[in-house]
């Protein structure tokens, strides 16, 4: 191990590993501190392994649907093969980015950093202090567990992933994408699944035909949402948990797991000694070009606040390699943000909501649909996609598209390509349909369904 370095990353997430990679092809001498696993949250503990299980769950539809279509189905589910093929697909995926490192020279330690001073990095373990011009911080983030009597007995999403058995009950704690994402997977899966989130309606900051559209796939699907409690404390009783809620009232359940936020991963890191300020939600605190209060440490991705999103960190790491040994001042736009939500049923969304939209374009128009899909006209299957275009008036600029519905993550993906171009609702009527698609109907709407003259709605 060298004790001088161009840079050194601490944390192997998405936003550390590509800044990594791109600062050592562009000629810097770079190590990257990892405690855990190459590959962070995202590849770990979070989006890849909750999409694997998500496929799992949906299976449960496909076949409520298989005889529409002529086949006979008897099936059974075993959790333990999900989760061994889950792990091997994840060590598969590590090993992968080990490799991406290793290639163009970046020196893997496995070890905790924490700063001495600006140019000095301690391995807590080790003991070894090491030399840097720069530092980048991607440490990432953890879930949050309210500090509340036997919050010990629940579990988070870290723990999800790992369960040795399904229980026959769980009570998410939360009202975000974690928290609906893991219902459609514990329920698609089996489990009694009941939500219990503190305000009126889940997915607070989506637009509100979204909300009530995922809303109604939830329910559907035997998902029971309780609204406006917490939870006091926690017990076990034999193999259960009995939970008592905010408002009084009891009950039992065989797991508790809190999807009630994240917190950045800044603790123990000796931020404070390298004078790295902090913002008052306790992130670390950056410029465009994610640089922090001393001029040679920078930090990217969750740990800064700015967006929690693996594709936003992974651009801010090329972006920050790209400024710093690339010659080439790079900020990240993130103006305009793509959003999936891996539920049943799924979300996708890019820019305003109507009520957003309001704030600034009190002329708008709204194309607004809803229809059974295809795959479930031949069953007795009642679920609808739900389609939403917000544009400034007189077929202007495209602000919003909300989609719930299958392969909304795809779609919405696709439509993030001309809104980034600007695109207007003339622009998008010039595309020729594809048929029979759920999409098409981006592309079809003929009047609006309704629209806002002054912000008063028509």
């Amino acid at each position: 191990m060298s004790q001088t370095y161009d840079l050194v990353v601490i944390g192997a997430g998405s936003g550390g590993v590509r800044a990594a990679r791109v600062a050592a092809n562009l000629g810097a001498k770079v190590a990257i501190i990892e405690e855990y696993r190459v590959g962070g949250t995202c590849v770990i503990r979070g989006c890849v392994p909750k999409k694997l299980f998500v496929y799992a769950s949906r299976f449960t539809d496909m076949f409520s649907i298989a005889e529409s279509f002529g086949w006979q189905v008897d099936v059974k589910f075993d959790w333990p093969t999900l989760v061994a093929n889950k792990d091997k697909e994840i060590a598969r995926l590590e090993a992968a980015y080990v490799a991406g490192l290793e290639k163009p020279g970046v020196e893997i330690i496995r070890d905790r950093g924490e700063l001495v001073d600006a140019n000095t990095i301690r391995l807590v373990n080790s003991g070894t202090e090491i030399k840097t011009r720069f530092v980048l911080v991607a440490t990432g983030g953890h879930p949050y567990v309210p500090d509340i009597p036997g919050k010990e007995h629940g579990i988070t999403s870290n723990e999800a992933f790992h369960l040795k058995r399904l229980p026959h009950s769980i009570l998410i704690e939360g009202g975000g994408y974690i928290a609906v994402e893991f219902a459609t997977i514990f329920a698609g899966l089996g489990v009694q699944t009941t939500i219990n989130y503190r305000g009126n309606q889940i997915l607070r900051g989506f637009d509100a035909d979204v909300r009530t559209g995922l809303e109604a796939g939830l329910e559907a699907r035997g998902i029971k949402l309780i609204y406006e409690t917490t939870i006091r404390s926690l017990k076990r009783h034999d193999e259960d948990i009995t939970v008592e809620f905010s408002d009084g009232t009891t009950a039992p359940y065989g797991a508790v797991m809190f999807a009630t936020g994240r917190r950045a991963n800044i603790h123990g890191l000796g931020l404070d000694k390298a004078g790295v300020k902090l913002t008052p939600d306790n992130y670390i605190e950056v410029d465009a070009y994610s640089k922090t209060s001393v001029d040679n440490i920078y930090a990217v991705g969750d740990v800064t606040g700015r967006a929690a999103l693996t594709p936003v960190a992974i651009r801010e790491g090329q972006a920050f390699a790209e400024t710093l040994f690339g010659g080439k001042p790079t900020a990240v736009d993130l103006s305009l943000l793509p959003t999936a939500v891996f539920a049943e049923p799924e979300v996708g969304v890019i820019g305003l909501t109507e009520e957003e939209a309001l704030t600034g374009h009190p002329d708008l128009e709204v194309y607004l649909t809803r229809f059974r899909p295809m795959m479930n006209t031949l069953s007795t299957r009642s679920d609808r996609v739900m389609m939403k275009l917000i544009t400034a008036a007189n077929g202007g600029k495209v602000l919003g598209v909300h989609i719930v519905g299958p392969s909304a993550a795809e779609m919405i993906q696709l439509v993030a390509i001309p809104m980034a171009m600007g695109a207007t609702k003339a622009d998008f009527d010039r595309a020729i349909a594809v048929h029979p698609t759920a999409a098409e109907e981006l592309v079809t709407f003929k009047a609006p369904s309704y629209s806002y003259k002054g912000g008063v709605k028509q």
